[in-house]
């Protein structure tokens, strides 16, 4: 993954003449940084990243790194509607799945970056499908979050292979906060 760029890629990828890149940095509306000892320009990953949802461009091939995907395993309706609220969808990409079979279609195709998987739709099946993904190494560093019940919590569940556990019920402000920390984080160690 690339995190510098010239003008020439930046030009590339936002399907413009270098010249309109170098314009653009020179009058200070995309951020970056001169080579010293020379003219050429440099613009971080997070800089041009900006610069285009500010624009309303399309991000092209950054568009996986810079937007968070979210994958909602058996979660309520009511709790899906609001993350589906706080997620604003130029920032996070949502997708929903009922059962394990379906979040295992969902994860193949999203990729997701966080897994919320609620424990109401079966605490075994809930535990296979994190132990599962965890086993997988295309998603042993995507982040889990588990949705508990009071039943839950007292049966003694192995959080070690979550990253963070809700217990019923939560404030869904909280969780999309935490979710967008979590998922911050991993995206910053890529």
């Amino acid at each position: 993954m690339r995190t510098i760029f010239t003008t020439g890629q930046v030009a590339k990828i936002c399907k413009v003449a270098p010249r309109t890149v170098s314009k653009w940095f020179d009058s200070g509306r995309l951020r970056g940084y001169r080579i010293p000892g020379s003219q050429d320009r440099r613009i971080p990953r997070e800089h041009l990243i900006r610069f285009l949802k500010e624009h309303g461009m399309p991000l092209g091939e950054l568009e996986d790194e810079a937007m968070g995907k979210l994958l909602l395993v058996g979660v309520e309706s009511t709790v899906r509607l609001a993350l589906t609220e706080l997620m604003p969808p130029e920032d996070y990409k949502t997708e929903f799945a009922g059962s394990g079979f379906e979040a295992g279609i969902q994860a193949e195709s999203l990729h997701p970056d966080c897994v919320v998987i609620d424990f109401g739709m079966g605490r075994h099946e809930a535990t296979l499908i994190a132990q599962n993904l965890r086993k997988n190494n295309d998603y042993a560093d995507a982040v889990l979050v588990a949705l508990l019940n009071d039943e839950d919590t007292a049966s003694g569940i192995d959080r070690s292979i979550f990253n963070e556990t809700f217990r019923k019920p939560f404030d869904a402000a909280l969780l999309a906060e935490r979710i967008r920390t979590l998922v911050g984080r991993k995206k910053q160690l890529v």
